[in-house]
Formats: structure tokens, sequence, C-alpha cells
């Protein structure tokens, strides 16, 4: 469990009444931890997948955006809520970790979903055609340029578009005023500015480690 801040018990029970991921996104959680190691932390949790999926298929999202693709587990969640003729747009800075991404893009058969883009996504995202209306956006990747990809989204997004920002309890940290370190303040700092944003309206959910739904008025 990613919710560390609930009751282990808690946990185990949440996890135990919700959908069961499959064999392939079981096979990736896998792989990631054999070959990234520590980093295999920055993967989403089974829960959290499910939950993209769902908000995918109920927005009827067609036009989606990831910032932070790392192995692929959220994008193939993202993914397969798509309606038919949906696009998902992935940014990451790593050739290595997206290429088993990619493998399981094709395993999963969504990679004609999906349009990966190397590089800096505070540079990248400026690439997104003009034209095109973001329906529902996932950030989950450095946290110092979370304010960037959030003020580069939103205008993009459609009315009534949703964006996800994954990580905003930071193991519950946010809510410790003992624990002074820099990420924390940098998380800190960004929920206080969503909160305070008066072009949307936000909740933050406790899935995972933490997950913030901001819609655009």
């Amino acid at each position: 469990m990613k919710a560390t801040y609930l009751d282990s018990a808690v946990g185990q029970y949440l996890l135990a009444h919700s959908t069961w991921s499959d064999d392939v996104l079981d096979a990736l959680a896998v792989e990631t931890r054999e070959f990234t190691g520590d980093s295999a932390r920055m993967q989403i949790s089974p829960d959290q997948g499910r939950f993209l999926t769902m908000i995918t298929q109920v927005s009827r999202a067609r036009n989606v955006v990831e910032v932070g693709t790392f192995t692929g587990y959220s994008s193939i969640c993202l993914a397969r809520g798509l309606g038919s003729g949906g696009r998902l747009h992935c940014f990451d800075v790593s050739e290595e970790w997206t290429a088993i991404a990619r493998r399981y893009w094709d395993k999963a058969g969504i990679a004609d979903r999906i349009e990966l883009k190397i590089g800096p996504a505070a540079e990248r995202l400026k690439e997104l055609p003009a034209q095109l209306a973001v329906d529902l956006a996932f950030i989950d990747a450095d946290k110092v340029s979370y304010p960037v990809y959030y003020e580069t989204l939103l205008p993009r997004l459609a009315p009534g578009g949703l964006i996800l920002v994954d990580n905003t309890l930071w193991s519950g940290h946010v809510a410790d005023p003992t624990n002074d370190d820099e990420t924390t303040q940098l998380m800190r700092e960004f929920n206080d500015m969503v909160m305070n944003d008066d072009r949307v309206d936000s909740i933050m959910l406790p899935i995972a480690d933490g997950l913030t739904m901001i819609r655009k008025h």
C-alpha cells in the first residue's frame, strides 16, 4: 500500500474490495521492480490504476495527456479507459524506462492509442497542437516542476476538463507541521496554489500517495 497514512488493515480491506489488476499489469509491476530497483516506488499502485481507468471512462475523455510515464503502468490504465478514437499523449525524459512501457503497450493491445514524446515535458508540452482540447491530464513527474506542468496544461484543458495530480499527500508529510524538507514544502506550496486558484474546483483524494482531482470551470 502506498497510502502509508492509512491503517494497514483498512488499506488491505480497500485493496481486497477493488477490481484486481490483470496479468499484463502484474507482469509489468514485477519487471519494473527487477529492472529499476528502488525507483520502482515511482510506479502507481493497482488501486490508483483502476481509478485512472474508471475516471477516463466516466469522463468520456478522448484527448488525454500524461506527464511522467516511467515504465507504462499508468499509461496502460489511462489508454484502456479511452473511447473509440481516443488518444493518449505521453511525456517522459527516459528512453530506457519508456522502452519497457512500449513493450507492455503492445502486450496490452493499446499501442495504437498512444503517442510518446521524449524530453523535458515543460518544453515538449508546448508542441501539443494548438487546436487540441485536452479532456484529462495526469501529472506524475518531478515535483519541482508541478506548477509549470499545471500552468501549461490548464489553458489547454477543455471547459469541465480534469487534471489529476499524484503524490499530493507525500506520505502524509504535508500535514505534519514539524516536517520541513524541501519536497514536502514544494507539495504544500503546490497544493495551496491549486486550492486558491479561482479558475478551478479541486478535491484531494486519499488514494495511494494522495491524488488531487482538479476540474476547470
